[in-house]
């Protein structure tokens, strides 16, 4: 056994079902090792932000580890974006990276760079000097991911840390259940929160159906308002569940949104921040002199959190949710309006929805909780290009459930290759191409900083009609079946058709 064999048995061993991977020259051990220790399905990603994306998406939906094969520093690189959306969304991802064999590193052959300082932003990194520490390094690596809470890993393996002789494979620990949450400190926060206005910031863990629930039963019980965290790695949501509006983005609408608040109560989720400073503006989004009590963190259970605060406050069994009316189609010409609450109305029970529609989100954001039951995943990061491969990734993970990916143009042409690995996986992905042909977001920006009249070099910078992409033709040559829609009856019936239809479908939703 090598020290390839040994790490892939390792990470079979501890449950590890599947390898989103770019590999190259340095990685053909571990190649290798995917055929002879079975159990482990090898997915090719022609861009390795499409394998980081997918691994991503992947975790958010089983919560295990998935593992990355990539090649040296420049492949790494190349997907280090999703991984940093990975980062934020707290995702157990283990990322497996060749290096030149540990005696031809000082000779500095074209593609040797300094791997570990890439990695170390993303996550926890460590160097493996030889290949009797595979496996066991191996090992540390799914222990650290799988957390609670996850995170990204990183083992940076020199070549001939693979193909040298290992002994067998190292046990992996379980994983470590989340912390209850402490009763003496529930009581102090029943006593900072008895006077004054409560607002609650729920995120994280606290967005599955338990943690809404009970969120529902705190807010019923006290008046408290509920507000979600902007971009969530996932929330469990639509008929039937209680709805919260979420912290808007723009940083005037999110301190709106606190105004009054005495004290904002964080549970599952981080303190309120804006995305960018702004000329004039604060980086906190809380009123000045409001407190910020920490009820839970990533590590937590969130939900028995905010039961056991529910329970110490005297609060009654939570309330039944009232019943709210389902969207219905649209008629006439496609906006986001108009195509927010066709795809409410139309969208499977049990879907999993993959949101990077950006700007045309908005039309869909007001209808979403009164879709068919659903579970979202959000762009946690900010880091353009995740919802071609998250989807991808969800669609592995759960191929029992319809996956749409509701997309950008803009940040669709990051990862547009993720529409190959769908074809070729036969992956049940609906991708719904929001086409309004601008980064209208850097639009949007440029009227928020008074820009009313942008010049020749703004314009051409935010705008994608020149020429007009064809994205028809470019999922065709990925062999995913696509057709162009520009109302919303014609909407309705594609999108219906891809759902019915076995298999990758896009449509581009010209807006």
């Amino acid at each position: 056994m090598n020290g390839a064999e040994s790490l892939i048995q390792t990470a079979r061993t501890a449950g590890v079902e599947v390898c989103f991977a770019n590999p190259g020259t340095t990685e053909m051990p571990l190649v290798a090792a995917l055929d002879s220790v079975p159990g482990i399905r090898a997915v090719l990603g022609v861009f390795e932000g499409v394998c980081t994306g997918a691994a991503d998406g992947y975790a958010r939906m089983t919560g295990r580890p998935a593992l990355t094969l990539l090649h040296l520093g420049p492949g790494f690189a190349n997907g280090i974006a999703n991984l940093h959306n990975a980062r934020r969304a707290r995702s157990p991802v283990v990322n497996l990276i060749g290096d030149q064999a540990s005696w031809h590193l000082a000779a500095d052959a074209p593609l040797t760079s300094d791997i570990a300082s890439l990695a170390r932003p993303v996550g926890w990194v460590r160097e493996v000097p030889t290949a009797r520490d595979a496996s066991a390094a191996m090992a540390e690596a799914l222990e650290r991911a799988q957390g609670p809470p996850g995170q990204v890993a990183t083992l940076v393996l020199p070549a001939d840390a693979q193909w040298e002789d290992a002994k067998g494979p190292t046990p992996v620990a379980r994983e470590r259940e989340r912390r209850a949450p402490d009763e003496g400190r529930l009581d102090e926060i029943a006593g900072e929160t008895r006077e004054g206005t409560t607002v609650v910031l729920l995120g994280g863990d606290g967005l599955g159906e338990a943690g809404l629930r009970a969120a529902h039963r705190l807010a019923a019980a006290t008046g408290w308002a509920v507000l979600l965290e902007t971009f969530s790695a996932r929330v469990e949501r639509g008929a039937g569940l209680p709805a919260f509006p979420g912290l808007p983005y723009f940083p005037e609408q999110a301190s709106e949104a606190l105004a009054g608040a005495d004290q904002i109560l964080l549970a599952g989720a981080a303190a309120p921040v804006a995305f960018f400073g702004y000329p004039g503006g604060r980086s906190a989004l809380e009123p000045e002199g409001c407190a910020l009590l920490p009820l839970s963190g990533p590590g937590d259970d969130t939900a028995a959190a905010l039961e056991g605060l529910a329970d110490v406050l005297g609060a009654a069994p939570a309330p039944g949710v009232p019943a709210r009316p389902a969207p219905e189609p649209a008629r006439g010409a496609l906006n986001p309006a108009t195509l927010g609450v066709t795809l409410a109305a139309l969208q499977p029970e049990n879907a999993i929805l993959v949101d990077e529609a950006a700007t045309t989100g908005t039309g869909y954001a007001p209808f979403a909780w009164n879709a068919p039951r659903h579970t979202a995943l959000g762009l946690t990061g900010g880091a353009i290009g995740q919802g071609l491969p998250c989807a991808t990734g969800a669609a592995i993970a759960c191929p029992d459930r319809p996956v749409i990916a509701f997309q950008a143009d803009g940040s669709g042409l990051y990862t547009l290759q993720a529409l190959w690995t769908q074809a070729r996986e036969g992956l049940d992905v609906t991708t719904i191409i929001c086409a309004n042909r601008a980064y209208r977001i850097l639009q949007v920006e440029l009227a928020r900083a008074g820009i009313a009249e942008p010049g020749p070099n703004a314009r051409a910078l935010t705008d994608l009609s020149s020429p007009v992409i064809d994205w028809v033709a470019a999922a065709s040559a990925f062999g995913v079946s696509a057709e162009s829609v520009d109302t919303a009856e014609a909407f309705a019936a594609s999108f219906q058709r891809a759902l019915a239809e076995p298999g990758p479908h896009l449509i581009e939703a010209v807006l």
